[in-house]
Order: structure tokens, then C-alpha cells, then sequence
């Protein structure tokens, strides 16, 4: 697959502390607090060629079913880049890993059967775009399936997400934005949306801005309106 040169930067995305930090404490997650299982039920059955958007270290990559017969991982961050190409040779299905940024993909038109997004639209400069570009590089009927922090139904938590996103969170979190609607955000960019769930991480106990999340899947449409 011949990648396609774009504008934006090799580096378009810099958090090398919030990197760091990222990595140590989405390994614990993963071990200590049921965030693998999540994993695995967001990748169980794609099959084909897969996209997978702001790929971080690669905790995905051991998820992938054998059915997978590619996967483009794109990750703009350097060090976490770096920390994804070494998941990558221990993945049991092939993994590409290239830099790269939500908002302008570097791979073809419709090139792809599925595309993954696992908290990741919430850190996006530009969500509208980086949606428009994941619909534009998935096949019509290839599905995108997500994983992502949520908007809080409840409104001591929603407001304390607006509170967040205005203020320090963003700056310590790598940009992340708790109070985005994914769900409302994957509608408007013209996906057909499919099943999907609520949950809470941690599922006990105090809830902070990123505790709401969503899992699901979403279809590209077969037809253009």
C-alpha cells in the first residue's frame, strides 16, 4: 500500500511527558482494571484490513483476530509510536505502525474494511474532520468500531467535564477532552449507527470527567445520500 503525503507534520501531535506517563498507567489499566476485556470486545470479529487511529503503545495489537489480515496503525506521537512498534512484532496479525494524524489520514479511498478509534476522538484537534477522513478511507458497509470517553448523563459530572476541558485537563492529559459526545459526533458525519453501550471506568467507586465512556460500532453506508 503506497502512503499518500499530506501537510501536516511527520510530528503533528508533541506530549512527550504526557507519554511517558500514558504508557505506565494504561498497562496497569489494562491488568488491574478490566480495560483489556473492553479491548477485546471492541475488535472481536473485524476481519479484512483495518485502520486503527491513534494507535498509543499498542495495547491493541494483542486483540486483533486472526481473521485481520493488515492492520495501519497510525500514531502521531512519537514516543508512544515507538512504544507501538515493539507491541507490533509481538501482535500475532501483521501491524504497520506509521505517524500520521486523524485529520488527514496518509492511505487511499475506501481502502479499508474496518477502522478502530479506542480513546482517541477525544484528543482529536478536529473531530468533524477526523471522522470525515476515517468514513472516507472505509470501504461503503466497513465498520468503525469505538471505544471512547462519553459525555455524563448525570449533571454534577457533566458540568465538572466542562469545568475540566476548560481548564488543566487537556494540558495534562494529552489533550484530552472529556465532555465530547462521540456518539452525536459519529451520527453527524453520516455513519449508520449499530449497537452499542455505556460503562464506567472505574465500574466502582469515584468517578472523575473521563470515568463515562461508550463502546460500540458504527457502518459506513453502502449507498451516498
Amino acid at each position: 500500500m503506497r502512503l499518500r503525503s499530506r501537510k501536516l507534520p511527520r510530528d503533528a501531535v508533541h506530549h512527550p511527558v504526557f507519554a511517558r506517563f500514558y504508557a505506565r498507567v494504561s498497562v496497569t489499566a489494562d491488568l488491574k482494571g478490566g480495560i483489556a476485556s473492553y479491548r477485546e470486545e471492541l475488535l472481536s470479529g473485524l476481519s479484512g484490513r483495518v485502520i486503527e487511529i491513534g494507535a498509543g503503545n499498542g495495547l491493541n495489537f494483542a486483540h486483533y483476530p486472526g481473521a485481520v489480515s493488515e492492520v495501519v496503525a497510525l500514531e502521531p506521537e512519537r514516543s508512544l509510536r515507538q512504544l507501538a512498534v515493539r507491541s507490533a512484532l509481538r501482535a500475532e496479525v501483521p501491524v504497520d505502525v506509521v505517524p500520521g494524524a486523524a485529520e488527514a489520514l496518509p492511505v487511499k479511498s475506501e481502502a479499508f474494511d474496518g477502522a478502530v478509534a479506542s480513546l482517541v476522538l477525544c484528543t482529536v484537534r478536529d473531530l468533524p474532520r477526523a471522522l470525515a477522513e476515517i468514513r472516507r478511507v472505509l470501504r461503503p458497509g466497513g465498520e468503525l468500531r469505538f471505544f471512547e470517553h462519553g459525555q455524563a448523563a448525570g449533571r454534577a459530572l457533566a458540568t465538572a467535564q466542562r469545568v475540566a476541558d476548560r481548564t488543566l485537563w487537556p494540558l495534562l492529559f494529552g489533550g484530552c477532552h472529556t465532555a465530547r459526545d462521540p456518539l452525536a459526533a459519529i451520527a453527524a458525519a453520516g455513519f449508520e449507527m449499530g449497537t452499542y453501550r455505556r460503562l464506567r471506568i472505574p465500574e466502582t467507586g469515584l468517578q472523575v470527567p473521563s470515568s463515562p465512556c461508550v463502546l460500540g460500532v458504527a457502518r459506513k453506508p453502502f449507498t451516498e445520500d
